[in-house]
């Protein structure tokens, strides 16, 4: 178990765990630095996001490059919707208390959890690996799936386009403009409505895309949404809520931990995960990068 390749191979898995993580927690993380909002619903657009991409693969058939169309689809599909309940219901819960907003994403939870039932019903489904990305290579005496490598790719590269737009375009500024001082924002005529439908959208194509990428190596299932939402709340717990480079470094943290945690206590390997959350927050309360809120 101490042989250098076992532990370059648990470290990659770890990273992998990480990087699939970190693009949905990125989402949550998101969406509460600007709307101030802890989207219980979030990993139900997860879920959507699977179901949709495992759909869309079902209408392409064979059609070349059918799982990129089927996940950027199914990434789109979710994003629309979350467009539409951020107009249709959240908006309406601005300024009011925080339990108005847990109870509506809440039962959003439940309503979806109970529509991905009736329209793919309780079966696994699976799909397939995409065309290239099927094999494997070795790297330091591990085997390394091409899959699994390439999301350990995807991950930084997704962190970085993100962290270009927020820190080198008009439209970054304005969103970090509305996490420190939203009312500042609205009061300097900025259309902070639309900004914040953005962010939400945003917010929830990353879930979806998570979903979709996720699906050749993890069974699309019912109750895939509460798994991955408390996993997604501890690394943004970790890393502090509303902080970008948080978010990666708690999904990095958290990926290490479970992969490193399975030797030691095989049985209690997400116990290390929730005792290594509250030692963060006895020791910084607004997680390891976050800043305390106003």
């Amino acid at each position: 178990m101490l042989e250098p390749s076992f532990l370059v191979g648990q470290a990659l898995s770890g990273l992998t765990a990480a990087m699939f993580l970190f693009i949905v927690a990125a989402g949550l993380s998101l969406v509460f630095g600007v709307l101030r909002v802890l989207n219980f619903a979030h990993g139900s657009f997860y879920m959507l996001g699977a179901y949709l991409a495992w759909q869309v693969t079902q209408w392409l058939g064979v059609v070349t490059g059918s799982f990129w169309l089927s996940a950027l689809g199914a990434a789109a599909g979710v994003a629309i919707l979350g467009g539409a309940i951020e107009r249709c219901l959240l908006r309406h819960l601005y300024g009011k208390e925080d339990l108005y907003q847990l109870l509506l994403t809440y039962a959003l939870v439940l309503i979806l959890g109970d529509a991905a039932r009736i329209l793919w019903g309780t079966q696994q489904l699976a799909m397939p690996r995409p065309a290239g990305l099927t094999g494997s290579f070795e790297l330091a005496g591990a085997v390394v799936p091409y899959y699994n490598f390439f999301i350990i790719v995807l991950g930084p590269l997704i962190a970085g386009g993100c962290w270009l737009l927020l820190s080198r375009t008009g439209v970054g500024r304005m969103i970090r403009a509305a996490a420190y001082d939203r009312e500042m924002l609205a009061a300097l005529g900025a259309d902070t409505g639309r900004l914040y439908t953005l962010m939400f959208m945003a917010g929830s194509f990353l879930a979806g895309l998570g979903g979709a990428l996720v699906t050749p190596v993890r069974s699309i299932v019912p109750g895939m949404d509460v798994e991955i939402i408390v996993e997604a709340f501890i690394v943004v717990v970790i890393g502090g809520l509303g902080s970008f480079w948080g978010t990666f470094l708690g999904a990095i943290i958290f990926g290490q931990v479970l992969a490193f945690g399975i030797l030691i206590l095989p049985g209690f390997s997400i116990f290390a995960v929730f005792a290594l959350m509250a030692i963060v927050l006895i020791a910084r309360p607004a997680g390891l990068l976050g800043r305390p809120l106003a």
